[in-house]
């Protein structure tokens, strides 16, 4: 369950008393590790992980199997994670396979991992490049929510939190797409605020009241249908084409993130569901303008023929060749239509 810390330190109010407590962090987030490991002083193991896609594999996941057991960490440890969605991924994977199971929670420290990532027990590590091909169902116990670590978030990594965030709203609620669109693009400035905990991005503040109620959406979803065989597909919009863009960008040695990729697959998402008679006439564009004046990225690099494969191969498709594509409808409405990637014929572009 989502709990809400209106500062770091309050997390004692809820951990101090494990007895097997254990701690991942991302490199990236050791700020946030260190307040937080002064409000825990009962930790038995902290370890630190420089973080990409290249390393979320079942290799970092079986050594940090190693240093539980190395820890004579039992079935009764909590393993917390701190950091963005690749440490909360590979976290709950290994808690998901350590001794068959143990317990663990997440504090995630960028928007993405507080609006997506860190929510909803799915867990997973990437295999030969393809996104999240080995994975579990593992609920946190807790996925601890605090707007002060988000503060010194580099733009670029915000973004991709803001990309998440549009993604719940346009799948559930239009209304509050609405809302947050001028928040998002009248502090477009403010957003980067790189340089310490003591610094504040304007946007922060009035953010913080969309971001947990695009978790609540998200718990909401998950909890009618923790294991995805139905409604929990829909947070998978823009997903199918934004895991076949990263898997293109790390064939071709690119630099595009998540968040990014994900904004791109909503995009095409909605550019295949107007040419299917989906959407609404110029959802696409509409979107398009919307992302572009945050800051988004629109111009998907790729053509659809260089996409088609790795979609063939997400680990969500179905049978004969088919894969569950979520089409948006119009803001906050989205359907599900199995097609064959190689079917589809739209410009990319």
């Amino acid at each position: 369950m989502t709990q809400e810390l209106t500062n770091i330190g309050q997390i004692g109010t809820w951990l101090a008393e494990e007895p097997e407590l254990f701690v991942v962090y991302d490199l990236n987030a050791a700020w946030v590790a260190r307040e937080v490991l002064a409000a825990l002083p009962g930790v038995k193991k902290a370890v630190g992980l420089e973080t990409s896609e290249e390393r979320k594999t079942l290799d970092t996941a079986r050594n940090l199997s190693r240093v539980l057991l190395q820890a004579d960490a039992s079935r009764r440890a909590l393993l917390l994670a701190i950091g963005g969605g690749i440490t909360t991924d590979l976290t709950g994977f290994t808690a998901g396979i350590y001794k068959r199971g143990i317990r663990y929670a997440n504090f995630p420290t960028t928007l993405l991992g507080q609006v997506d990532a860190a929510i909803g027990g799915k867990t997973g590590v990437n295999l030969d490049g393809y996104k999240n091909m080995l994975g579990v169902f593992r609920m946190p116990e807790y996925t601890f929510l605090c707007a002060d670590v988000l503060r010194t978030l580099p733009r670029r990594t915000f973004l991709s939190g803001v990309s998440e965030l549009l993604k719940t709203f346009l799948l559930a609620d239009g209304n509050a797409y609405a809302a947050v669109l001028p928040l998002l693009t009248d502090t477009k400035q403010g957003l980067s605020v790189p340089e310490g905990p003591q610094n504040d991005g304007p946007a922060i503040g009035a953010l913080g009241k969309w971001v947990v109620r695009a978790a609540r959406i998200k718990e909401e979803i998950v909890a009618r249908d923790p294991y995805e065989q139905g409604e929990r597909a829909k947070l998978n919009l823009g997903h199918t084409f934004g895991h076949a863009i990263e898997h293109e960008a790390l064939r071709r040695g690119q630099d595009i993130s998540h968040g990014e990729a994900v904004a791109l697959g909503m995009l095409l998402a909605a550019r295949l569901s107007e040419s299917l008679g989906v959407a609404e006439n110029g959802l696409a564009a509409r979107l398009e303008a919307d992302f572009s004046a945050i800051g988004l990225p629109t111009q998907c690099p790729y053509p659809l023929e260089a996409l088609q494969e790795a979609m063939a191969k997400d680990k969500k498709a179905q049978g004969g060749g088919k894969v569950k594509f979520v089409l948006p409808v119009t803001p906050g409405e989205v359907i599900f239509q199995e097609l064959n990637p190689y079917d589809l014929h739209f410009d990319t572009k």
